[in-house]
């Protein structure tokens, strides 16, 4: 019980300084990173393999395979679909957009030395994530309002029981309003909650005016667009023909848009004071920082290959620019009326800005290779299958204030209690990438698929996963090479518009299918 006292004073309390959230750190570490159009047919797995610019990230130790070198572009086109069913009602959703996948050159050099047979050294640029979507859901709710996380969170920030909503807090003290601005005190000055009548100083007690008992119709519409890039330099070794070395120092960049909407209606307003509420809110964040990767390929033998290679978290500066409003329709006296209030009222009419640090998880990744006819000649190769298994401690995401700030104790405390709820709501999880490839002299085919299982600790019955499948072809001949793949991915997810503490909290199941045709043009030099 108290790990969910602190996982929810945690989300309520974001309202009061920023607008990080547990979701955050996962939107940035349950990735599937894109590649190389040979790379993606093959299910991603690139953790033994190498002679192929993706290694960079993934294994640098597979530049180690390089003697010569690559100049790779890699553009792609990517389509989709979802369908939230949100109690018991499914919506649709489509979207499309153009992309860059792994693009950059390899500088490679064969070595006539009897222990460093060659070298190479690659630039490249790579998506890591892409965060475009668009979700919408709806259904009719008796069970709880968006409004009661209002009255959670008076009573959360005063000691009290979540389940009674009274509070010492004036709603005339003007210091009520600013400790509230992104949500409370907007619902409490648009009379979505308000206090009960015949209350006296001292003794305030609040109510919700949306009509829970007798069923709420809820909208929610979620559109994110944006996406998580990496730069990165690598540098690979091939040891006497056995050991691969290499590492590579990454430079991910962040761009993430979010805007919400969550409109709650009374369906029969007879007897009732309360009409509609919208809640919609803004969220921008930018973000830079650093990581590094190592690993190593052994072969035991002429036709295995085993790989290991271990990221370091990413230390990314971040910054967030925040706005919400609410409007609400309500009866006062004998009338109705429609109020609105900005959160910028209290932020001098502007978006409220936050810089922070965050960290995301340490990767692990293990790898196996069979080369039919491994030689060193890869013009004589026949094909391979490969695999690899990644481990990701989610749990470890964490945030950091920046120094800059010079924030109170108020704001780490905060920081802190954050960084404990994820851990009690994520979990470390295993990934796994499975593939492989036929060579007919110039023409290669390729097939794969990979499983990224579920990051949640299912505090609330949250799982999610995801599966992809893919095919691809390939041409080389004359130090030109183009690779045309096609990858289709099954996500499961879940979307919770609220979280309470005092019931029951209801989420929309998110089905995502999406295809993506990637092509990779490359010559050799």
């Amino acid at each position: 019980m108290k790990k969910f006292l602190l996982l929810f004073y945690t989300l309520f309390t974001i309202t009061l300084l920023k607008a990080q959230e547990p979701a955050d750190a996962l939107r940035y570490s349950w990735i599937v990173p894109s590649g190389t159009a040979r790379q993606q047919a093959i299910g991603g797995a690139m953790g033994s393999l190498g002679g192929d610019i993706t290694a960079t990230f993934i294994n640098p130790a597979g530049l180690g395979f390089y003697r010569t070198g690559d100049v790779v572009l890699t553009p792609q086109y990517m389509f989709g679909k979802n369908k939230a069913n949100y109690f018991n009602r499914d919506t649709f959703n489509k979207n499309s957009r153009f992309a860059l996948g792994a693009s950059g050159f390899v500088i490679g050099d064969g070595s006539d030395s009897k222990k460093i047979k060659s070298t190479a050294f690659s630039i490249a640029l790579n998506r890591m994530a892409d965060f475009n979507s668009n979700i919408t859901y709806l259904g009719t709710n008796n069970k709880s309002s968006f409004s009661q996380k209002y009255l959670e969170e008076i009573a959360l920030n005063n000691d009290k029981d979540a389940n009674v909503v009274s509070s010492s807090i004036d709603p005339n003290d003007p210091r009520f309003r600013p400790n509230y601005v992104y949500g409370t005190s907007l619902a409490f000055n648009t009379y979505w909650i308000d206090t009960i009548g015949g209350s006296t100083n001292g003794n305030f007690k609040f109510q919700t005016r949306s009509p829970i008992a007798s069923g709420l119709y809820q909208m929610s519409n979620i559109n994110s667009k944006g996406s998580m890039n990496e730069f990165a330099l690598g540098v690979g070794a091939n040891l006497n023909n056995k050991l691969m070395i290499g590492g590579s120092i990454g430079i991910p960049f962040i761009h993430y848009e979010r805007t919400t909407e969550f409109l709650e209606v009374n369906p029969d307003t007879t007897g009732s004071k309360f009409d509609y509420a919208l809640f919609s809110d803004k969220l921008v964040t930018r973000g830079t920082g650093i990581n590094l990767k190592a690993g190593l390929i052994y072969k035991p033998a002429e036709f295995w290959r085993l790989g290991l290679a271990i990221h370091s978290p990413s230390f990314i500066k971040m910054t967030d620019s925040y706005e919400a409003v609410i409007s609400a329709r309500t009866k006062q006296g004998n009338g109705w009326g429609t109020l609105v209030q900005d959160s910028k009222l209290f932020t001098n009419n502007e978006p409220s800005e936050y810089k922070y640090i965050m960290i995301t998880p340490y990767r692990v990744v293990g790898s196996i290779s069979y080369v039919f006819r491994e030689i060193q000649d890869v013009t004589k190769q026949r094909g391979f299958v490969t695999a690899d298994i990644e481990y990701v401690n989610y749990k470890a995401s964490s945030y950091i204030d920046d120094p800059d700030n010079n924030s109170d104790q108020g704001t780490k405390d905060y920081l802190k209690q954050l960084n404990k709820a994820i851990s009690n709501y994520y979990r470390g999880a295993f990934n796994f990438r499975v593939g492989g490839e036929l060579k007919f002299t110039i023409m290669m085919v390729r097939a794969g698929a990979a499983y990224y299982s579920n990051p949640y600790q299912d505090t609330y019955g949250e799982h999610g996963s995801k599966l992809n499948f893919s095919g691809g072809i390939g041409y080389r001949n004359k130090g030109m090479f183009i690779d045309l793949t096609y990858v289709h991915s099954i996500n499961k997810d879940v979307n919770l518009p609220y979280r309470l503490q005092s019931s029951p909290n209801y989420g929309a199941a998110i089905a995502t299918t999406n295809g993506t045709v990637l092509a990779t043009v490359g010559f050799k030099f």
